[in-house]
């Protein structure tokens, strides 16, 4: 078995966020709407409707262009894509085939250490389809049309992807670098990115074996789990001599398998035509020039800068997969204080639920006075004026009490005279850990200043109880 090569192709179909949809002047968001409410005339094809185009498609499919390390093409053009099912009552949909808006580009991943570049065929606009729910135990099937006309983004990599976790990789990937150009909301949960993967296997270097394509993957792990199925199954049906057939295949969330749809022996034949009612379209350079000053920061910029502060590979993995959070951690704090206090703070984000969602659900000023006044306790923190537990103690004050940090740390106990007190009792109370402080064990001094902060109710310096612990035990002059 190891002796097979896989050889993987992704289409990913990606919901654009516009208001309206794609040729019609309808909502565009159906996640809440009631079966057919988001529909109009152009949306079903009466007869005598009119598509127009909707720019804002235009746009945010040329910021992807950019996102994908090229630009958009100056000219492309729509056609119809023909073929009769019930969630596409026209018997057509309007799509890219020849020329599309994108062609070419790449996307960078990095695996073990390694970086790999997975090439772009071609990404083209296209109206989607309606949705068919077939309801539990019935024998009949409903269509729903609030989906009919959504504007997609169908981006087709070459196949040089050679296993299921680097075409995972290639899914997260690709969904960060739409979800960061603001391309998407990226709702995998509702299919507003979505996977289909072409499998093959050979035991010939650079030939192709004959593939299948498994549709309509909305999570990365059902990505790689599918993959990993396909060619478990297609090897083994090789190795007893059978042959893997050219086929559409779905994934079975449950049982963990890929199950066969529909035969694809021949070639189906769906009519292309130019669209008559779109004209093509057409992009000046000034156009470009001005998608490009408005494309924000990306994922391999963000984790330059994350890399300098000192996050490792996985924090920044795990921030990332937040991009809200993560676009308003790094326009709120990076460059306004010292490295250590920001990267303080930003793993308070990573690991504090609490505060995270605190965070999250801040307006523009509320997060630049949480930003302004954690910045003051994590400096306090890293010149270990305050120990973790009380910064942790002040974060969460300043996030749900609305308590600005100077006011925090001028509650905390610096009188030394006070402090003396608490340790002269907490070395009473604990005479073994002050004589392994004495024979060097210096892990036990943690203890005690523990103790320290424990008597003094989180009050007390840290810093100068740890002085004054190591003065009355003799350590220091």
């Amino acid at each position: 078995m190891a002796d097979y090569i896989p050889t993987i192709g992704v289409e990913t179909h990606v919901q654009l966020k516009t208001k309206t949809k794609l040729f019609a002047a309808v909502g565009n968001d159906a996640r809440l709407a009631p079966p057919n409410t988001l529909i109009s005339h152009i949306c079903v094809g009466m007869p005598g409707a009119l598509p127009v185009l909707n720019r804002g498609a235009v746009e945010l499919a040329s910021r992807a262009a950019f996102a994908l390390n090229t630009k958009p093409q100056k000219f492309s053009r729509f056609e119809r894509k023909h073929y009769f099912y019930p969630d596409l009552p026209k018997g057509y949909q309007i799509t890219q085939l020849e020329d599309s808006i994108i062609k070419g580009g790449w996307v960078e991943i990095t695996l073990d250490g390694k970086a790999k570049r997975i090439n772009i065929e071609r990404a083209n606009l296209e109206e989607d389809a309606g949705k068919n729910i077939h309801p539990e135990g019935a024998d009949y099937t409903l269509v729903d049309l609030n989906r009919a006309g959504t504007p997609l983004l169908e981006i087709v990599s070459r196949p040089d992807i050679n296993s299921a976790v680097e075409a995972k990789t290639y899914a997260r990937e690709l969904w960060l670098l739409m979800k960061y150009a603001d391309v998407t909301d990226g709702d995998l949960y509702h299919g507003h990115v979505r996977f289909d993967v072409n499998v093959s296997v050979s035991k010939e270097v650079g030939k192709l074996g004959t593939r299948t394509e498994t549709k309509n993957l909305n999570s990365f792990r059902s990505v790689e789990a599918a993959i990993d199925y396909e060619i478990k199954r297609q090897t083994e049906l090789l190795e007893r001599g059978g042959k893997v057939i050219l086929e559409t295949r779905g994934w079975d969330e449950a049982k963990q398998k890929t199950t066969s749809q529909r035969g694809k022996e021949e070639a189906e034949d769906y009519r292309y035509m130019p669209e008559p009612d779109v004209p093509p379209l057409e992009l000046d350079e000034d156009f470009d020039k001005e998608i490009e000053k408005q494309m924000p920061v990306l994922p391999i910029e963000i984790r330059a800068q994350l890399l300098g502060i000192g996050f490792i590979k996985g924090e920044i993995e795990t921030l990332l997969d937040d991009p809200d959070l993560a676009k308003s951690y790094i326009s709120e704090t990076l460059g306004i204080g010292p490295p250590a206090a920001v990267k303080l703070f930003g793993s308070t984000l990573i690991h504090d639920a609490k505060i995270r969602e605190a965070f999250r659900a801040m307006n523009k000023q509320m997060k630049k006075d949480m930003v302004r006044n954690s910045m003051v306790a994590a400096n306090a923190s890293v010149a270990n004026q305050i120990n973790s537990s009380q910064y942790t103690n002040y974060i969460h004050q300043i996030a749900f009490s609305n308590k600005k940090a100077k006011d925090l740390l001028m509650d905390q106990i610096s009188d030394e005279a006070e402090i003396e007190k608490i340790v002269a009792k907490v070395l009473s109370d604990n005479p073994k850990a002050a004589e392994d402080v004495k024979k060097g064990e210096m892990k036990a001094i943690g203890f005690l200043v523990g103790q320290v902060m424990v008597k003094s109710k989180g009050q007390a310096n840290p810093q100068m109880a740890q002085q004054l612990i190591k003065k009355q035990l003799g350590l220091v002059g």
